[in-house]
């Protein structure tokens, strides 16, 4: 870990100060954090929503079930038309919230 041993001291306005802890709050970092990932030339993304990795995980249970079925369907020859639907009625909703979630309060900034 590097050794921080020089102490820089700046003045910023009250609204300044407050979008700067908001960013950081936005990203989990703390404020010293996200000035130092803007100093080596990163641009810190918002942390996702808790339930992200919930959802991406029944987006890779539906992926896995929907690769199921077209390697059924090209073995046989023969698609099962039922499960596909159901897969893909899944798979659609499941973009649904995560758009819901993830995209839309984006937008709002």
């Amino acid at each position: 870990m590097k050794k921080r041993n020089v102490l820089i001291n700046f003045r910023l306005t009250e609204d300044e100060v407050s979008a700067l802890t908001k960013r950081a709050k936005e990203c989990g970092y703390s404020r010293e954090a996200y000035i130092r990932t803007l100093l080596d030339g990163r641009i810190p993304r918002p942390m996702p929503p808790p339930d992200y990795h919930a959802m991406m995980r029944e987006l890779h249970g539906i992926g896995t079930n929907l690769n199921q079925v077209a390697q059924k369907a090209h073995v046989l020859n023969v698609i099962d038309v039922q499960c596909y639907d159901e897969a893909l009625r899944q798979f659609a909703g499941a973009v649904a919230r995560i758009e819901e979630a993830v995209l839309l309060p984006m937008k709002v900034r």
